[in-house]
């Protein structure tokens, strides 16, 4: 709800309460003139089904949000390489696995996006990789879960993050296929928040006569909307510590690792991510680094040549690796974050919409604004992180394009090369 709305007029009955003046007031204070026009146009019964979606937005997604893009004092970071990390792999691993039995780890999955990129018009985690047998996206992750399930001996709470676009069909494919062998006590679905989407004057687009166009407000809003579904008090009322959240994407990634759990823990460092050597200078993955004394992860888009080129003491490159939304935070911490504001990434995108005629407009062309928050920027927030070097071949196998470069195909090759069965 807007906060500049008195409470008196928030306590109003629905008739009163979605009265053109009350409209009127949100759009006016937000710019949205011609929302307003195209509302007053409406039948009665058409107002209150818009007027609770124009309530229920966060109108503050339209304000001048802070960035870090301008702030140029970026220095290398320490990376605990995959040499580092075998000399005591056994250590960690131990101090995970202990850390895992006593509750104090709980995931979260990113799974509010769709496979359309993939030519694929449903949630991707359902996505099929699979060649001579099924093998699901979810399937796989599940699976990867699984190992250290039954290397600990107990299950781990697992939290997945959907949206209003693919909740219920997650849910039912979840229920479909008996939760992958993972105890569903242990599942927890939750929506992801989300934000109108505009064109590029910052007038709010329709979907249909009576909806907003609305879309999933970026990985980086996981948290806040853990606590927006009242989901808060059970993390914190329980012996959690640490939550591992990670992307949908990756088919390979170690999914409650206990020796990057041990590591992370074992440093004193307030968070851990994941991160892979960059296979070249210019591969298009956000860098780790640090800034201002802060660990960062600058977007590949953000690093000048001569940064990408720049190079330490033993000739290795100073920004040469990336994260692959694979991180480790503290519950203490991200609850923090909770008061503080997030960056806000304005993304160019091509969305079909109805404009305030009644048209429909379909177009491959970018033609809209969205409006995301990222989880990388939520190591900013950290005061230090554990940059934990990943064997690429092994553990790094993102599908995001349906050819090519991050493939299906280059994701099978690699699933294939590490033994699991398609």
């Amino acid at each position: 709800m807007n906060s500049n709305i008195n409470n008196e007029d928030t306590a109003l009955s629905d008739k009163s309460k979605y009265s053109e003046k009350f409209i009127s007031d949100i759009l006016e204070k937000c710019g949205q003139d011609k929302l307003f026009t195209y509302y007053n146009n409406l039948n009665p019964n058409e107002k209150i089904i818009l007027a609770r979606q124009i309530e229920d937005i966060d109108w503050s997604f339209l304000e001048p949000h802070k960035s870090y893009a301008s702030d140029k004092n970026i220095s290398p970071i320490n990376i605990m390489s995959v040499d580092n990390i075998k000399e005591k792999k056994d250590e960690y691993s131990k101090i995970g696995i202990k850390s895992i039995q006593e509750g104090k780890l709980a995931l979260v999955l990113l799974a509010g996006g769709q496979g359309t990129r993939l030519g694929y018009d449903h949630p991707k985690g359902m996505f099929d990789v699979g060649i001579s047998k099924s093998l699901y996206i979810f399937e796989a992750l599940i699976n990867n879960t699984m190992k250290v399930v039954e290397q600990a001996g107990c299950f781990i709470p697992f939290y997945i993050m959907t949206s209003s676009i693919n909740n219920d069909e997650t849910i039912a494919f979840f229920k479909e296929h008996d939760y992958f062998g993972y105890n569903p006590e242990y599942i927890t679905f939750f929506v992801q928040e989300s934000n109108p989407v505009t064109d590029f004057e910052g007038n709010v687009l329709l979907s249909d006569r009576t909806s907003l166009c609305i879309s999933p407000n970026g990985n980086g809003g996981w948290f806040s909307s853990m606590d927006k579904n009242g989901l808060l008090h059970t993390i914190l009322d329980s012996p959690v510590e640490w939550i591992n959240v990670f992307s949908v994407d990756n088919v390979l990634q170690g999914i409650a690792d206990p020796v990057f759990l041990g590591a992370t823990i074992d440093s004193g460092l307030t968070c851990g991510a994941k991160v892979v050597a960059k296979a070249a200078p210019d591969e298009k993955v956000g860098a780790i680094c640090s800034m201002n004394g802060r660990p960062h992860i600058i977007e590949y888009y953000e690093l000048s040549q001569e940064m990408m080129n720049e190079k330490n003491p033993d000739g290795t490159y100073a920004y040469g690796y990336g994260v692959i939304l694979n991180y480790l935070f503290p519950v203490k911490k991200l609850t923090r974050t909770l008061n503080s504001e997030m960056p806000l990434h304005i993304v160019k995108k091509a969305v079909p919409y109805m404009d305030y005629d009644g048209n429909f407009i379909s177009s491959d062309e970018v033609n809209a604004f969205k409006y995301e928050t990222l989880a990388l920027d939520l190591i900013h927030a950290m005061d230090t992180c554990l940059a934990y070097e990943i064997e690429r071949d092994k553990e790094f196998a993102p599908i995001k394009n349906k050819s090519g470069i991050d493939s299906i195909d280059t994701a099978r090759e690699l699933l294939i090369k590490n033994g699991v069965e398609l």
